[in-house]
């Protein structure tokens, strides 16, 4: 798990959905589950959007703080996806 990992799949010629599927499925202990993609890319919009504030929607069972929803920024933090913001995956 680390931060060259994430680099290397960052910048795969793979759509971000699968990026994102393996980094938070092989970079993370424990696994982070695929239900979070759809808001991690999320994030990274809002983030290229300079809405970092936005609150998104988490998957159902999932919670950030007891709360449904969790701000873009924290999603970002807490999946260590700023390789994918370095590099300017968005799409």
């Amino acid at each position: 798990m680390g931060s060259k990992i994430a680099q290397e799949i960052s910048e795969m010629d793979v759509s971000l959905e699968q990026k994102l599927s393996w980094h938070l499925q092989a970079n993370h202990y424990p696994p982070v589950p695929l239900t979070m993609v759809k808001p991690c890319i999320e994030a990274i919009h809002c983030w290229f959007d300079g809405d970092e504030d936005v609150e998104i929607e988490m998957p159902k069972g999932v919670t950030y703080k007891g709360m449904t929803t969790a701000p873009a920024w924290a999603i970002i933090e807490q999946h260590h996806l700023d390789w994918f913001i370095e590099a300017g995956v968005a799409s």
